[in-house]
């Protein structure tokens, strides 16, 4: 975030800077969207809904389950969320108590540790990598809990995930959703990244499972990052003790990005264009970044996101992000809030820009690397 606060303030003096730090796509909400935002604004009277969202938009994200995973979900199952953020926070406080171990993977988005570090849980962070496919695993687990000397009461992978862009296969979450049912352990499937999965099997935790809470978000695929709008699915029993949480957190989602988050799901045929200048995107990248000297630390099978090897040009990629954003005006995220441990060797580059912007960041880089 603090090379973000940078990239933001160097933008204000009209520098020309452009940003490969953040997930954030550089297309709009579908017209779809924003002509139903209009539509209700004009109408006036927006104000609360059931705590649970709008029965409309949770009969509509029911009906893209059956359409793109042949999976059929209850609507009663589904709450609409102010984001993913507010998913995960519910999540957390009703499935766990202030001690219990949380697993994460290693690296993993920032944001799951400080969450739950912030309600007072035990994070236990599990490395991943070639060995594993890039995925957690039960055998992974266990070791963990050995070292710990207790168990843990909950588990949480992210397919793709935020900054790998890895992708778990149907088995792997199905030996996980398995592992934890077994054990009486909450399992929770993050699928934010989904629709945007180039490599691999793109499989929902409920195709094999109605254990799993799983949650997603309109903010990714259907570019909606500043609507604040999300979802949860939830197991029949904590669908009430969910409810009555978000009524006193949250009272509802915006009805307005209700509104426009339904009308979003008939805007695919544009988010599909949109996807085809990611997969552009991380073509380019592909072919450049390794000719750079950064060569890939993870596949790139899902999400917006490269993971690069920065250690042939530093051994402290905050250092080199904050160099290069001042030398050249690229900003990309360094690795540190990802990995804690090695993550000083590594940076995320975000391909979420336009083409043209790619093509510029990469070409200011390598003359970069040439003057150095």
């Amino acid at each position: 975030m603090d090379v973000l606060a940078e990239a933001t303030r160097l933008k204000g003096e009209g520098k020309p800077v452009i940003s490969m730090a953040v997930g954030q796509p550089a297309h709009p909400a579908p017209a779809t969207a924003r002509a139903a935002a209009m539509r209700a604004l004009e109408a006036g009277g927006l104000g609360y809904t059931d705590a649970l969202g709008l029965k409309s938009l949770r009969q509509a994200i029911a009906a893209r389950y059956r359409h793109q995973y042949g999976v059929d979900i209850d609507p009663r199952r589904i709450a609409v969320t102010t984001g993913s953020s507010a998913g995960f926070t519910l999540a957390f406080l009703q499935l766990f108590n202030p001690g219990d171990l949380v697993v994460i993977t290693r690296p993993g988005y920032p944001a799951y540790r400080n969450i739950l570090s912030a309600l007072g849980l035990k994070v236990i962070e599990i490395a991943v990598g070639a060995e594993t496919g890039h995925a957690l695993t039960p055998a992974a687990i266990e070791a963990a809990e050995r070292e710990a000397g207790a168990r843990v009461a909950g588990v949480l992978i992210a397919s793709p995930a935020n900054p790998t862009g890895a992708v778990h296969s149907r088995q792997a979450i199905a030996e996980l959703d398995a592992w934890c049912a077994e054990r009486g352990v909450a399992f929770i499937s993050d699928e934010i990244y989904h629709g945007l999965t180039w490599s691999g099997e793109e499989a929902t935790a409920l195709s094999v499972s109605d254990n799993a809470v799983v949650i997603n978000s309109f903010s990714k695929y259907f570019c909606m990052t500043g609507w604040r709008i999300g979802w949860m699915v939830l197991p029949d029993d904590l669908v009430r003790p969910v409810e009555c949480l978000a009524q006193s957190l949250y009272i509802s989602a915006p009805e307005l990005s209700q509104i426009a988050a339904e009308a979003a799901l008939d805007g695919t045929a544009e988010m599909e264009a949109v996807r085809g200048g990611y997969r552009q995107n991380r073509s380019l990248l592909a072919e450049r970044l390794p000719a750079l000297g950064l060569p890939f630390a993870a596949p790139m099978d899902g999400a917006f996101y490269a993971w690069v090897d920065v250690s042939e040009y530093t051994n402290d990629s905050m250092a080199f992000a904050r160099q290069m954003l001042s030398d050249i005006h690229v900003a990309a995220t360094p690795g540190r809030d990802f990995d804690p441990v090695d993550g000083a060797r590594f940076m995320r580059f975000s391909y979420a820009g336009s083409h043209a912007d790619m093509v510029t960041a990469l070409d200011r880089i390598e003359g970069w690397f040439g003057s150095r």
